[in-house]
Formats: structure tokens, C-alpha cells, sequence
């Protein structure tokens, strides 16, 4: 064990039997008095009342997960990367041991600014919404709680955990750090992709060689990132193909996206009315009463009830465009802000109202497209000790370059047009939907 690892209780702790919480799936956590201090903050625990995949559980009943074991999972990922990575003289020049335990820190509250169905509500990208990594400086205040266990437990400056969430830094041993957070192959993903696919019931994010993978790990050559070494580079291809599919078939799954669609709509017709900073400190259960509270009475009834109500009651797929099959439609609507999106559901149902000479309630169709932000992509070298010599992954790996280089959101989402049960199937006989939908997109 290397000189850092042995400074560091909770990488010492790696492998024990004592002191440890376990979570799915077999995974025991260190669990130190100091990292016992950060997760008993009301602030922490509060990820226990938000769930990891929101309204994925409609369509997978077992992803009920929530942040507050995804984050201790990311964490343990976190302890994994610091003792490989301890081992490379030129980690260590950069790292010492306070901001080796900022950054596992950081990795144990990185999804502190996290609120509510956080994601859907991004995506839309509304006027006066706080990126979910700024607004964990409201729960890092210095009368919170959470800050001065940071401060006296950790020796950490809560300032430094900000730099690592939501900062741009410059220092070389800053950025690197914060790409072990957010990156190709960051310790979140790493953990979300298995942890999502145990419980969501499938097994396309478990389908890669995750200890194979941390093995592999190495700095890049300019020593503010990391690369892989070749021994890696089949995990490496078997985890962007795990992406992939998790984003095709649970994510993007359709009925997941009716559903991602119907929520967002609904939130739309009723933010304005709604104190955001406040609704976004609450819990799962909280903001849905507030929301079906909100939109009783309105056009976004509806939407809620079938997403929150007693009975489930999803809108139905009427057409899906790709950047493969009517690619024109799909740039047509694929990327536009969401008040476009909605504007243009509006006039095409106007449309289809004086087509089928009957009244479309204003919400009964709803058109769900890509946002204007694309995933990060897969960009990472492999190094090759013979030659001494870094080449990128996408050049050795024909996986890669299909996959992860070229836009990967154009192959896993799909701009989709959904409507209510009773409507739908009408829809998808109107011989005119397609010419009326290409004049509703302008």
C-alpha cells in the first residue's frame, strides 16, 4: 500500500470486515466515525427521499433506488480510484492527502445539489433554474450543518468541495481530480450504470469488467485526466457499449420518456406559480404533493395525475423520428428549447383539431425531443507500454468510434410524439399526422 493510501483510515479500511455499511449489490463501505459525521447531516440524508431514477420506476417497479445509496456507492469508487491511482509517482506529485480526502468527499456529497425529478427539470432548461451542482452551495452554507462537519471532521474547506462540484479550476491537480468526478470514466458513472441495471431488473450496465477497468487506470499524458492502459481497453469498450444500451433501453426506454414528457409539461404549465428555492429542498413525496396541488383544476391535471394519481395512466407512443428513419423531422424538433417544443404541440394540435373536426384538449399531445446538451462524450487514450506511446481509444477501437465519438445522443434519442390513450391510436391513422406535425415544427 502506498504512502497516501496508508494516510487515508478509509483506504485502509478497504477490504475489511469492521466499521462498514453494505449495499447492493455486496458492496461494503468504509465507514469511519468522519464519514458517519457526513452522511447523519440532515443534509445528506435527505437523499434518502429522492429516488436515483425518478420515473423509470412506472416501467421498471424495482428502480426505486435512491441517491442516498448511489452516492455511498459512488464514494466507495472514489476510495478504489485514490488507491490505484496512488500507486503512479506522477498522481502523488499532484495529490497529497488533504486534497486526496477533499476529492473522496466531494465524491460522497457530489449529488448534494440534487433535487427532485432534478434531471427532467434541467432538461428544460427554464429561465431562473440552478444547474443541480450550484445549488449545492445552499446545503454547504456556513450554517449548515453539513459545512462545519466538513470543517471539523475532515479539515476541509466546504469552498473546496464547490470547486470540485461546480467549479472551473485551472490548477493541474484540481482538474484532474474533478475529472475523476465528471468524465469518461468518473467513479459516477461507474457506479450508476451497474447500480441502475440491478434495479431496473436488467443486466446491459453490468455488462462490463468494472475491477478490470479501475486496474487500467492511469494519468493521460498531459497529467489532468486519465487514460486507460492497454490491459483496459476491452472494459473500456464494454462499458460505452453498456451506456449505450442503458440509455436505449431504460432511460430513453419509450414509455419511460411518455411518462418524462408528461411530467415535464405538467411542470411547465405550473412552475411560475411555484417557489422554486424552496420546492427544491423538499422531498420526493413533498414536491409531488405540491405539484398535483398546483395543477388541480388546469390543463396539467392530467398530466400529473397520470404520472402521481391512483392509477397509472401514461400517454401513448403516436410517432418517433430518428436521425436515421425521417431525419428531417427529427432536426426539425431534436435540440430546440423547451418552450418551442411545447409551442409547437399547441399549433399541431390546433392542426389536428380542424383535421379531424373535433376538440384536442391542450395537453392531450405532447411532443418529447432531445434538449439542446449532449452527453459527454467517450474521449480517452490507451496507453502502450512497448511503444510508450498514448493513442486515443476511439483510433484502436472500432466499438468507440461508432459509439461514443460520433453524436451518441442520434442513435438513443428519439424526438416521439405522444398522446392520450383514447387518442392515440386515431393519430396514428390520420394519414395527414405527419404533414401536419412538419407544419406545427416550422
Amino acid at each position: 500500500m502506498s504512502q497516501l493510501a496508508q494516510a487515508i483510515p478509509e483506504l485502509r479500511m478497504l477490504g475489511s470486515t469492521r466499521a462498514l455499511v453494505r449495499i447492493p449489490c455486496e458492496q461494503d463501505v468504509p465507514f469511519t466515525p468522519r464519514v458517519r459525521a457526513l452522511v447523519d447531516t440532515p443534509e445528506f440524508q435527505r437523499l434518502r427521499a429522492i429516488s436515483q431514477l425518478g420515473l423509470a420506476a412506472l416501467v421498471y417497479p424495482g428502480a426505486t433506488h435512491s441517491r442516498f445509496e448511489h452516492a455511498l456507492g459512488v464514494f466507495r469508487n472514489a476510495l478504489r480510484y485514490v488507491a490505484q491511482l496512488a500507486e503512479d509517482s506522477r498522481f502523488c506529485e499532484l495529490v497529497d492527502v488533504h486534497r486526496a480526502e477533499v476529492f473522496l468527499a466531494a465524491a460522497l456529497l457530489h449529488d448534494l445539489g440534487h433535487w427532485p425529478f432534478c434531471h427532467p427539470i434541467e432538461d428544460m432548461a427554464l429561465p431562473g433554474l440552478p444547474p443541480h451542482e450550484s445549488h449545492a452551495a445552499a446545503f454547504l452554507s456556513e450554517r449548515r450543518e453539513l459545512a462545519q462537519v466538513l470543517r471539523s471532521e475532515w479539515n476541509v474547506d466546504p469552498q473546496e468541495i464547490l470547486t470540485l462540484l461546480c467549479g472551473r479550476p485551472d490548477e493541474p491537480h484540481w482538474k484532474l481530480l474533478q475529472s475523476l468526478l465528471s468524465g469518461p470514466i468518473d467513479v459516477d458513472k461507474m457506479d450508476y450504470l451497474e447500480r441502475d441495471s440491478l434495479h431496473a431488473g436488467v443486466p446491459y450496465g453490468r455488462n462490463f469488467d468494472k475491477n478490470r477497468l479501475i486496474q487500467s487506470l492511469m494519468l493521460n499524458a498531459a497529467g489532468d485526466g486519465l487514460a486507460i492502459n492497454s490491459k483496459g481497453k476491452t472494459a473500456a469498450e464494454m462499458m460505452v457499449f453498456a451506456r449505450y444500451v442503458m440509455f436505449s433501453e431504460v432511460y430513453w426506454h419509450h414509455a419511460v420518456r411518455a411518462a418524462t414528457a408528461m411530467f415535464a409539461r405538467g411542470f411547465f404549465e405550473v412552475y411560475q406559480r411555484l417557489d422554486l428555492p424552496e420546492l427544491f429542498q423538499g422531498t420526493e413525496a413533498e414536491v409531488v404533493h405540491t405539484l398535483r396541488d398546483a395543477a388541480a383544476g388546469t390543463p396539467a391535471e392530467i398530466l400529473l395525475e397520470g404520472v402521481f394519481g391512483p392509477r397509472r395512466r401514461l400517454y401513448k407512443r403516436v410517432a418517433e423520428y430518428t436521425q436515421f428513419q425521417n431525419r428531417e423531422m427529427y432536426e426539425r424538433l431534436a435540440g430546440r428549447p423547451f418552450e418551442e417544443t411545447v409551442q409547437c404541440a399547441r399549433r399541431l394540435i390546433e392542426g389536428l383539431s380542424t383535421h379531424l373536426r373535433r376538440p384536442i384538449g391542450p395537453t392531450d399531445v405532447l411532443i418529447d425531443a432531445p434538449p439542446p446538451h449532449r452527453e459527454v462524450q467517450f474521449r480517452v487514450d490507451v496507453y502502450y507500454e512497448k511503444e510508450r506511446r498514448y493513442r486515443p481509444l476511439r483510433t484502436v477501437s472500432p466499438v468507440v468510434e461508432a459509439l461514443a465519438t460520433r453524436q451518441f445522443d442520434d442513435y438513443v434519442k428519439r424526438v416521439r410524439v405522444f398522446a392520450t390513450p383514447e387518442l392515440a391510436e386515431s393519430l396514428r391513422r390520420c394519414p395527414a399526422f405527419d404533414a401536419l406535425l412538419k407544419d406545427a415544427a416550422g
